[in-house]
């Protein structure tokens, strides 16, 4: 049976370990402390955690100045807020400076659910990879989240984590290993690879899975940390497979997708398929019928993978032609 971890729920527990070895370590919240998990840190620490209320920007605003101070802060928040509502304050107070800032917002993507458009963060990606001196990381499940937050305690710079409301499939070992700006390489096929983030990674696999069973050739790359981008693993993908399908629950424009499509495009142009949210808002309905109806599923996956092998295909026709 397919265990399933919350990225939150191991947040909470995480944090508390992080709080008993390091006593700089300090959270603030606003005002949803049960939801993103930080109220057992909270309540384990009550002289370390700062429940600012309902003003995400001082949220931001609070983190910096306790980073100035030598604290490690961890910044909690919906991911809607977290960089929507206080992106000015993220980008004025935390990365122009460079602070030691930690925000990692629970809640992103569409996985939200019932709450609606207005809750769903399926821009956050784009928003914290445009700003300079930001490290943005989208863990594949729970284990790997808690690897990503113990590494961003100790890491000297601003980071954002995306974490999820839902729990999804567990694929890596209690005590696996995570690196910043290293992907996670499954395997590199000679058809096409995937390159995945957050809960799309265990969907890929299983759509790749399927695929080998059909006699088809194809990897699987967990990219979990979105910027810095391991460019190296998109590149070497590129130029054995010759034909990629990116897959991340945000939107396809200034996520995942498009950092790889930036990458293969100024080195190794290839085809490539974006599978996300196609520039629109989200809408209220259970986690696993939002997932269906926008296309992020096991199927959708597949149908890109034929598409970029017939666009392959294509490509080595004209090649032959033109020749």
């Amino acid at each position: 049976m397919t265990k399933m971890l919350g990225t939150r729920d191991v947040y909470g527990d995480v944090l508390i370990e992080l709080g008993v070895a390091n006593r700089d370590i300090v959270v603030l919240d606003a005002d949803l402390s049960s939801s993103t998990r930080t109220a057992k840190f909270a309540k384990r620490f009550p002289e370390r955690f700062f429940n600012v209320g309902v003003s995400e920007q001082d949220l931001m605003g609070t983190s910096a100045g306790l980073a100035s101070a030598g604290k490690i802060p961890f910044a909690s928040t919906f991911a809607v807020f977290a960089t929507g509502r206080a992106w000015e304050q993220v980008r004025q107070s935390i990365c122009l400076p460079k602070m030691n800032v930690k925000i990692v917002a629970t809640h992103g993507g569409i996985t939200v659910g019932e709450d609606g458009a207005s809750h769903q963060s399926t821009e956050d990606i784009a928003l914290m990879r445009v700003l300079p001196n930001m490290t943005v990381i989208i863990p594949a499940d729970g284990y790997e989240a808690g690897a990503a937050i113990r590494l961003a305690a100790n890491f000297r710079g601003p980071v954002y984590i995306r974490l999820s409301r839902d729990k999804f499939p567990v694929i890596y070992p209690e005590n696996c290993e995570f690196e910043i700006g290293k992907a996670k390489v499954h395997s590199i096929g000679e058809d096409v690879t995937l390159i995945s983030c957050g809960l799309m990674v265990h969907l890929s696999l299983e759509a790749a899975d399927d695929l080998r069973r059909e006699g088809l050739s194809v990897g699987v790359i967990n990219m979990s940390t979105i910027k810095p981008l391991d460019s190296n693993a998109v590149l070497n993908a590129a130029r054995v497979s010759g034909a990629i399908v990116t897959a991340e629950e945000h939107s396809v424009i200034g996520g995942l997708g498009s950092a790889v499509a930036e990458v293969i495009s100024e080195n190794e142009p290839v085809p490539l398929k974006r599978i996300g949210i196609n520039d629109r808002f989200g809408m209220s309905g259970r986690a696993t019928e939002l997932l269906e109806y926008f296309g992020l599923t096991k199927n959708a996956i597949k149908e890109a993978v034929y598409h970029v092998m017939k666009l392959k295909s294509d490509k080595r026709q004209d090649l032959r032609l033109s020749n």
